[in-house]
């Protein structure tokens, strides 16, 4: 069973980074592709993603429900957007090139049209390189990471706790919802939606009881090795900066650069092709 947010071992260039210089790298990617509606540079952002998919060696396959769930989502904001403020590119672009109307407000431009395809190219530039470093980040080299650039080591910690215990959360799903359909609790497609919510109870209930017990086992243990004691800590999976950590990184700031240098130019967020 294909998990969420699970860590895949794989050997590629993007594995050998560190967890801080991938951390480092998500965080200027993400600045440089929320910081600016130009096209150009939205455009170029997913076809590096793509590539960097290929050297890391993640399949599709891998990721296809965050993917899948990504790309419902995305739909779902294109078309609110459309519903509550159909002519919102008209007024950022401030022109109006009508396509065809769909009656009273609703009114399809070549303006809408193109701030919907940035919304798209925002999509597709920031939820494969999130996907990406999930997925080539070992949960205990991220708590690492975040320590190393100024998060407390207590919260670093509880996040790659929270990270290791999502797999064995939807291990433990999948384990006791085969036991309960094993005793006759009907889960399938060919019940409906309300008797499946009732049996997903029959689920949910030792899986919480489940988790609180190893929530507990955790925390005992933590108390008793004395925890939260002192202000530093060392880390087993902390790496050292290597030339090919210093190199992502470095390309990673040029892409913010682009991306503030493009806001400078363009005098404004928005590359504005309908009045060149």
């Amino acid at each position: 069973m294909n998990g969420i947010f699970n860590y895949i071992d794989r050997e590629s260039p993007i594995h050998r980074l560190t967890g801080a210089t991938k951390l480092v790298c998500l965080l200027l990617w993400s600045f440089a592709a929320m910081m600016t509606y130009d096209t150009r540079l939205l455009a170029v952002l997913p076809v590096i993603s793509i590539v960097l998919f290929i050297v890391s060696k993640i399949r599709l396959r891998d990721v296809r429900f965050m993917l899948g769930f990504t790309l419902v989502f995305m739909v779902l904001n294109n078309v609110l957007v459309f519903l509550f403020a159909p002519q919102h590119g008209v007024s950022l672009y401030g022109t109006k090139h009508v396509l065809f109307s769909l009656g009273g407000n609703y009114v399809v431009t070549k303006e809408q049209l193109f701030y919907h395809l940035n919304l798209v190219l925002k999509y597709l530039a920031t939820i494969p390189i999130v996907l990406l470093f999930v997925c080539t980040t070992q949960p205990s080299e991220f708590a690492a990471s975040l320590n190393r650039i100024g998060v407390s080591y207590s919260i670093a910690y509880s996040v790659s706790l929270a990270l290791r215990y999502i797999p064995d959360i939807q291990r433990e799903f999948h384990e006791i919802s085969q036991a309960q359909q094993a005793r006759g609790i009907e889960m399938s497609k060919k019940q409906s939606l309300v008797k499946r919510l009732k049996s997903a109870g029959a689920i949910l209930i030792p899986l919480i009881l489940s988790s609180m017990d190893r929530i507990e086992v955790i925390s005992n243990a933590m108390l008793l090795r004395g925890f939260g004691k002192n202000k530093k800590r060392t880390w087993y999976m902390g790496r050292p900066f290597r030339k090919w950590d210093i190199l992502a990184m470095m390309l990673c700031a040029l892409l913010l650069a682009a991306s503030v240098w493009l806001n400078a130019r363009n005098g404004g967020r928005f590359w504005n092709p309908f009045l060149a």
